[in-house]
């Protein structure tokens, strides 16, 4: 484990594995608020069939956000979960390094 390279920016890694940083940058929004309804489904007690059904959603989608399934998840049908569940998000934008 002598080797290992840590990055302080999201971009610098998606740059090190030669990932686009856009798409880096989109994961790391899609992992924060699959975090964020993770937290909040398990501090609420909710099912997932109750979270879907105040979402809009279907129970398959909330159930992949819960087992941390990114890949066919958009950002719009994360922030509809968010939202039902009375969360907010805040969005900042700055200058890349």
């Amino acid at each position: 484990m002598k080797n290992q390279k840590r990055y302080k920016t999201t971009k610098g890694l998606a740059l090190s594995l030669g990932v686009d940083p856009a798409r880096a940058a989109e994961s790391e929004v899609k992992a924060t608020l699959t975090a964020a309804i993770i937290r909040e489904v398990s501090n609420q007690n909710l099912t997932h069939q109750h979270v879907a059904d105040i979402a809009g959603v279907a129970r398959t989608t909330v159930t992949g956000i819960i087992n941390g399934s990114l890949q066919r998840l958009s950002i719009d049908r994360l922030l509809r979960v968010v939202s039902a569940l009375g969360l907010s998000v805040h969005v900042s934008v700055k200058k890349s390094a």
